[in-house]
This record gives C-alpha cells, sequence and structure tokens, in this order.
C-alpha cells in the first residue's frame, strides 16, 4: 500500500523546517509500504491539487498531522481527500483533545475516518494493518490493560535514515545557487533544518500550553548514543552533498535535567559530532555557566526561551513563575559571551497588561544583546487550564476559533485592554523590531563581532519578519532587500574584504557562520 503523510501549511508563513512526526511515522511504518512525505509549508497544494495528487499515485491511506492553527487547513485538505474514497486518519494535539470535532461527532462535518489520540508510535503500526484490512477503527489510543495511557518509551528510538530519504523540498537554498556556493568554503549548495528529538515531557504546566496535556509531566529520554548517532548521521550526508545541516532539537525543553544535558553535550563533543543546533531552553536554566559553555561547544548557535512577558505578574497569573525577568539580562549576556544568541518570545493580551506594553518590552529588549525578538498573542487552546479559565468566566469571544483561523487575531477579552489595543501592541512589537532601522542597529550591536556574527543575525531578522509581514513572494523580499540596501552594502564590503585578506593556515576569517568547535575547558 501507499501511503502519503501530509502536513498541511501553518497558516502564518513558511516553515523554516519539516516537522518530525512525518519521518518518524515513516520509520514506524510496518515493511512492504511506500510511504511519501508532503509538507504545505515546503509543496503547497490547494484542495483540487491534493486529491489529484491522491489519485495520480495511487495512495491507499493518508495521515494527516495539524496543531490547533493549522486544523482547519487540515480539514479542508481532509475533506478533499476523502472525497476520492481515500480513507484519512488525523492525529496531532488538537484532534486528541478534539475527537469528536475531527469524526463529525459534534454535529458538525465529519473529516476523519479515524484518529489517533496522544502519541501515535504504538498505534501507527496498528492502523496501517487495519487499513490494509479495510477494517480502520474509529479511534485508537495507547492504552495500558487497566485503559489508562501509556506514553510510549523512547528506547530503544526507531532509526530514521536521514542518509536515504529525498529531503530536496526541504533544502533552503534556491536551485539557481547551488552549483555557485557547493564549493565555496566547505559548500553551501544545500541548507537544511532538521527536526531531532531528545526527550518528550514537560512538567511545569505552563497555563496557556498544550505540552504537558499531550506528552505528560514526566520527562522521558532518549539515550546518548542514539541521539550522537543520528547527528553524526545527519554530519555525513551534509558533507557528502556539499552542504550544511542544522538540527532544530524540538524537546519542549532541551535542558530540563541539567546533569542529563551535560552528559549529552559532553557525548556529542567527545563524538565530534556538533553541527549547528537551536533548542528551547527555559531562561531559569541557563544560570547555569558550565552547561552554556557546553551548549556553546556543542555547536549550538541559537536558543528560543519562552520569555512571555518582562511583567513577574503576568508570568505567575499563567503558572510561569519559575521564569524570572530580572534574570533575562544576564541569561541573555552569557550566551552572547559564547555568540549564542536568543530568540526571545513574548505574548501581549496577557491580564495584567495595559496599553503600552509593547513599548516596555522593547525598552527591555533593546538594553539586551541582539536577537531575534518574535511577538504573539495569549491565546485560549483546547483543553488547556487557560481556555477552562476563560470559559468559566465568559471572556471567550471566539469559543471554536480555530475553525475560522485568523493569524494574530485574539480570542478573548482581555482584562486591562481591548482587543484592538491588544493588536496595536502586537503590531507594535513586530513594526519597532524589524524595521530597517531596527535591522541596523542590530547589526551595528555585533560591530566588535566576527563578520560572519552579524550576517547570522541579519539574515535571521530577515527570514523571521515574515512570521508576521507577508513574504511570500519574489516582489515582497525585493521590497525588503531595497529597504535594507544600506545594511546589506556594509555587510557584503566587509564580508568580501574579509575574503579575499591573506589569511595564515592558522587563522579563522571568513564569510562562514563559524564552524562549531570543542571549548576544552567545557569538555
Amino acid at each position: 500500500m501507499r501511503i502519503l503523510l501530509y502536513n498541511p501549511d501553518n497558516g502564518v508563513t513558511r516553515n523554516f523546517m519539516p516537522h518530525l512526526w512525518m519521518f518518524l511515522l515513516q520509520a514506524l511504518t510496518p515493511p512492504g509500504h511506500e510511504v511519501l512525505l508532503v509538507d504545505g509549508n515546503a509543496q503547497p497544494m490547494d484542495e483540487t491539487q491534493i486529491a489529484q495528487f491522491v489519485r495520480d499515485q495511487n495512495i491507499g491511506l493518508v495521515g494527516i498531522g495539524a496543531m490547533t492553527r493549522m486544523v482547519a487547513r487540515a480539514y479542508r485538505m481532509a475533506d478533499a481527500i476523502r472525497a476520492t474514497g481515500v480513507p484519512v486518519v488525523m492525529g496531532g494535539p488538537h484532534v486528541t483533545e478534539e475527537a469528536d470535532e475531527a469524526l463529525g461527532r459534534n454535529g458538525g462535518p465529519r473529516h476523519a475516518d479515524a484518529v489517533a489520540l496522544g502519541e501515535a508510535d504504538e498505534t501507527w503500526p496498528l492502523i496501517v494493518e487495519d487499513a490494509v484490512r479495510g477494517k480502520l477503527k474509529e479511534i485508537y489510543a495507547p492504552l495500558d490493560g487497566t485503559g489508562k495511557e501509556r506514553k510510549p518509551s523512547l528506547n530503544p528510538y526507531p532509526t530514521i535514515p536521514w542518509d536515504k530519504l529525498d529531503l530536496n523540498q526541504f533544502n533552503l537554498i534556491p536551485k539557481m545557487l547551488h552549483p555557485l556556493l557547493k564549493g565555496f568554503r566547505e559548500g553551501w549548495g544545500t541548507f537544511r533544518i532538521v527536526p531531532v528529538e531528545s526527550g518528550r515531557g514537560c512538567p511545569y504546566g505552563c497555563e496557556f500550553c498544550t505540552v504537558t496535556g499531550f506528552f505528560g509531566d514526566s520527562i522521558r529520554f532518549r539515550t546518548n548514543e542514539s541521539v550522537v548517532n543520528e547527528l553524526l548521521l545527519l554530519k555525513a550526508r551534509a558533507l557528502k552533498e556539499g552542504g550544511q545541516i542544522a538540527v532544530f532539537f524540538i524537546d519542549d525543553n532541551f535542558a530540563i535535567n541539567v546533569k542529563r544535558t551535560k552528559s549529552l553535550l559532553r557525548d556529542i563533543i567527545a563524538a565530534k559530532a556538533q553541527v549547528f543546533w537551536v533548542a528551547q531552553i527555559s531562561a531559569n536554566l541557563l544560570r547555569d555557566e558550565e552547561l552554556v559553555d557546553l551548549i556553546a561547544a556543542s555547536g549550538c548557535k541559537w536558543i528560543f526561551i519562552g520569555m512571555e512577558s518582562v511583567d513577574p505578574v503576568n508570568l505567575k497569573d499563567v503558572n510561569k513563575g519559575f521564569s524570572k525577568p530580572e534574570e533575562y539580562a544576564a541569561v541573555l549576556e552569557r550566551l552572547a559571551k559564547r555568540n549564542i544568541y536568543a530568540i526571545t518570545s513574548f505574548i501581549f493580551g496577557m491580564d495584567n497588561d495595559t496599553a503600552g506594553v509593547a513599548e516596555r518590552t522593547l525598552q527591555q529588549v533593546r538594553s539586551w544583546p541582539p536577537g531575534l525578538p518574535v511577538f504573539g498573542l495569549l491565546t485560549p487552546l483546547p483543553a488547556t487550564p487557560l481556555y477552562k479559565r476563560l470559559e468559566d468566566t465568559g471572556r471567550l469571544t471566539r469559543p471554536q476559533h480555530w475553525l475560522d483561523f485568523v493569524p494574530f487575531t485574539m480570542a478573548h477579552t482581555p482584562l486591562k485592554m481591548t482587543i484592538d489595543e491588544a493588536h496595536a501592541e502586537l503590531n507594535y512589537g513586530w513594526a519597532h523590531s524589524y524595521s530597517p532601522e531596527a535591522l541596523a542597529q542590530a547589526v551595528a550591536a555585533l560591530d566588535d563581532n566576527h563578520v560572519g556574527d552579524r550576517v547570522n543575525i541579519f539574515l535571521a531578522r530577515l527570514c523571521f519578519r515574515g512570521i508576521y509581514f507577508p513574504m511570500m513572494g519574489k516582489s515582497s523580499w525585493l521590497r525588503v532587500i531595497i529597504e535594507n540596501r544600506r545594511t546589506i552594502r556594509r555587510l557584503v564590503k566587509e564580508g568580501l574584504a574579509r575574503w579575499v585578506r591573506p589569511r595564515s593556515p592558522a587563522s579563522h576569517d571568513s564569510l562562514d557562520l563559524a564552524k562549531p568547535s570543542v571549548n576544552d575547558e567545557a569538555a
């Protein structure tokens, strides 16, 4: 049987990396079946096109995974596929909490033939077998002998054959530049950001987050050897094809167990498995100097930190009091000293926010080392404590906001400002962080650093700008390039000057974004 695993586009911007679940289920599919992967962010399709693809490829089963913000799109694509007579199985955090919605049991239309609740590591092989026999059940859930949910072990962990998979749809280097960049320095003919997990679960239970509800509050880890071998496989592939690979550790909090994280990073360094990597780590765990040394030595370039607010009252309200705004500056300076920069995430529309919250937040951000600030609105996701609280107090304005998804739009009434004011604060945050002036200031703040660091922050800001401001077409990119021409001209001039300058064999001056290296003290 030919199986299609499909991830819909996220409704905001094209992702910079694919989703892990597709590769994981492909590896868990029983032998004898062919699995095709399509990520809507890399291969855009509408309903007519996906239906035609399913017919042309003789697909016998389709699996669709979607988070809440993508689920309306997922439902439309599922409807088009089911109209061809091919069964659809849906899974992921949203469908787990809203199974009746997907199955049409709540009075609405049916979108799926079956749903996989929770983590599908154990149930996916059963789903495939039942589909072959034409005996799909409506609900698949990983349960133990007593009927309680069972979380899958990550040991052993499925081997994803990264060296053999067709990853062309995920190459971020335009095809026209491949011949030119393949021989540049150590090779930039391809560049992919690949998702890897080292563990699952989070004990914190932030009020707005779905992670603890879906993955549980007990942390499960892969073995160090399993993670290291996966990095070595990815590194070898990049070298073979004259390209680069960066890894995004998608663990919800990569350093949640500091002792274990240090052990893993030491093993990565010892095995020379360093690649560029990014991870999500909460600020409170980055107080540890030895941990940050190891993070740097093992290849980390960016860390995503969910700061949410610079107001301690807001953080306490959403059960994130462990995050201390007074520590943010020291944490970011600690990272910047090691040439690691932060993607700092903020939420507006929280209960203690008032008009002017964006500027108050940016006053803090401007005092920190340059990074990538991103902004969102407090969003009540199904089955979270936040959703329940807002529902109980009658503050939800769009109880099923996901069925009429509008990016960056409130679904409830804030306490201390209006919905329109919250939207204005969000726009202010993005506009004042990603204007040509803001980009130039971020680059200038790194004047004492290697030119590669400045290129890094500039390109990253250009890409992240597209999260909020539409940049899907060539004309949009051209306009942004023109607006930032002075900064681009300066970086090109400095980069070329360093590139053509005679260098001794020991020199590390180059235009590339310095390779991960081993820090002997950290090791």
